[in-house]
């Protein structure tokens, strides 16, 4: 489950983060409880990273259909 604190993390914010806790990942050197820790809070950071992608993909959409609504019979070439 997603903090409040993730759900206010924009999508490059979250995406760093990421970033930086799979490198400590595959760095290895740290305890089996912080793995885990590491683990969680990467499974967490995806999930707000997916939410803004699936966002992303639902405005497009959005916009796309906007588009070919606007060109009517006429726009179909």
């Amino acid at each position: 489950m997603t903090s409040r604190t993730d759900e206010a993390l924009g999508y490059e914010q979250a995406r760093d983060e990421l970033i930086e806790v799979v490198r400590r990942l595959e760095a290895g050197g740290t305890t089996l409880e912080e793995s885990l820790a590491l683990w969680e809070r990467g499974e967490e950071l995806a999930k707000v990273c997916r939410t803004w992608l699936e966002g992303a993909r639902r405005r497009l959409d959005a916009a796309l259909a906007e588009e070919e609504e606007g060109e009517g019979p006429e726009g179909a070439g």
